[in-house]
């Protein structure tokens, strides 16, 4: 995998880290890269055309994030999570997403209105066509787009750590067959165009609000 700039050109040692860390979070979200699985540090350094120095920095970062483990003697893991595990992160999830609306908040741009549109586009295109990664994929972008509406750095960051420690646990029991998928883009197409009529007033309070009660009826779905 070659890593450019949109211009063709190299990518800087942080952006080139940043996008190699990325790439290996999304594989394991989108479960392309399982709870168990032992990555390859030669074959990762191969593809990203990198040497093992820095890929174990980008590897580290991962560890960080609860999203792989390294095991002395065995290489590095990716990790999974047990539900009561789970319930906890839900939990601080449902209380964070009300600061994401309330603490240094940004205004909605039109530009970001034209992207939850799309967005929706999306969600409605799910309905005829029903896909568990495509769905995952867009609940990330969702996520990633919100998440803009806050300026509150340190937020954002705790925010997107616990985002992307869960998104592959919903993943995980849709495949599984545990999660009615066609029931779950219904209420989540429902759900996207609430938030854009909400974020067109410019009622960030009720974006909140619904987002919170979107984690917390996807936990207990979950748990059914």
């Amino acid at each position: 995998m070659t890593l450019t700039e949109p211009s063709g050109d190299p990518l800087r040692p942080r952006e080139r880290h940043d996008q190699i860390h990325r790439e290996i979070r999304s594989r394991i979200c989108l479960l392309d890269y399982p709870p168990g699985l032992k990555l390859s540090e030669v074959e990762l350094a191969e593809e990203f055309g990198i040497s093992r120095t820095p890929l174990r920095r980008v590897l580290a970062r991962l560890e960080d994030e609860g999203l792989v483990i390294s095991v002395h003697g065995v290489g590095t893991m990716v990790t999974d999570m047990d539900m009561a595990e789970l319930a906890q992160v839900y939990r601080l999830r449902k209380e964070l997403v009300l600061l994401q609306t309330s603490l240094d908040t940004v205004p909605p741009t039109p530009a970001l209105l034209t992207r939850i549109g799309a967005l929706l586009a999306r969600a409605e295109a799910l309905k005829s066509a029903p896909s568990a990664r495509e769905f995952s994929m867009l609940d990330r972008d969702m996520f990633l787009t919100l998440l803009e509406l806050t300026a509150n750095a340190p937020l954002r960051t705790m925010s997107e750590r616990l985002y992307f420690r869960t998104a592959r646990i919903w993943l995980q029991q849709v495949t599984a067959s545990r999660i009615d998928l066609i029931q779950e883009i219904e209420i989540y197409a429902r759900e996207v165009q609430d938030i854009l009529e909400a974020l067109t007033l410019g009622d960030l309070d009720a974006v909140g609000h619904l987002r919170r009660g979107h984690i917390s009826l996807s936990f207990e779905r979950m748990q059914k």
